[in-house]
């Protein structure tokens, strides 16, 4: 008999629930390793761009929010229609998971090209295609956690929020490539395939940022489907008897320890 692919091993919510737990803390430090190096790059080692001044340094924040904005909602996708498809709990509590931290990116993004664009382009805001569609994505976050709010994060909740979370996802090609399409105020890539159009230290630093965004919303995004999980599953035999190894080590004088990595 094949061997269970990983993907569905961990589509059990014990599983899912101590894999999460383990992972938590390393993500943590690795945002931190990648996050502390590319602020000194973005703040102290590249000079001042000749055209925008000081004020490029904000993109070194911009850029890695857009891109995980986008990012996040398509592997929220991806879970809604894992969930969707194979009927599995874990899939649609990922998707959950992943939503806050996605809206908090999508926010940032739309704030921090607020600020670049005032001193670069003269105002605050102007109904570009980018910004109009990443907006709409913003929204299209908000809805899908006020969909899941409405139902108390109940499971009648992961059908509706799976539906939504693909429909929403039809926006994604549209912010990507509304700068090919229309004619835009935001230029277009600057890294690509066939190369980066920026210096060495630059990229870098750029990376280094998008890298400690990923840490950050791994280690974000496992805590929540813990919480998840506890919340779904509280009155399972599994998670009390957790509980009460936890309650237990603790009483022994063992450091306390979240559920999941006792």
């Amino acid at each position: 008999m094949a061997s269970q692919p990983t993907l569905f091993h961990f589509a059990a919510p014990k599983r899912l629930h101590v894999l999460a737990g383990r992972w938590v803390q390393p993500c943590l430090w690795l945002a931190a390793a990648m996050a502390l190096p590319g602020l000194w790059l973005a703040l102290v080692v590249t000079p001042a761009d000749a055209v925008q001044g000081e004020g490029y340094r904000i993109l070194y924040v911009h850029v890695p929010a857009a891109w995980m904005s986008m990012w996040i909602y398509a592997v929220m996708a991806f879970w809604s229609f894992v969930g969707l498809v194979w009927r599995t709990r874990a899939s649609h509590l990922m998707a959950h998971a992943l939503a806050p931290t996605g809206a908090v990116f999508a926010l940032l993004s739309l704030v921090t090209g607020a600020l670049w664009g005032k001193p670069m382009w003269g105002t605050w805001w102007v109904w570009d295609a980018r910004l109009t569609t990443s907006l709409l994505l913003l929204f299209i976050y908000l809805g899908y956690l006020a969909l899941l709010r409405a139902h108390e994060g109940r499971a009648s909740a992961d059908r509706p929020c799976a539906v939504l979370g693909l429909l929403g996802a039809l926006n994604l090609p549209v912010i990507y490539f509304s700068v090919h399409w229309w004619n835009t105020l935001h230029q277009g890539a600057s890294i690509t395939p066939s190369g980066a159009s920026m210096p060495g230290a630059t990229l870098t630093g750029l990376l280094l940022m998008a890298g400690a965004a990923w840490m950050w919303t791994f280690a974000t995004s496992f805590r929540r489907v813990q919480l998840l999980i506890e919340e779904r599953e509280a009155h399972t035999r599994w998670l009390r008897s957790l509980r009460r190894d936890t309650d237990d080590a603790v009483a022994d004088g063992a450091p306390p320890a979240r559920l999941g990595e006792v």
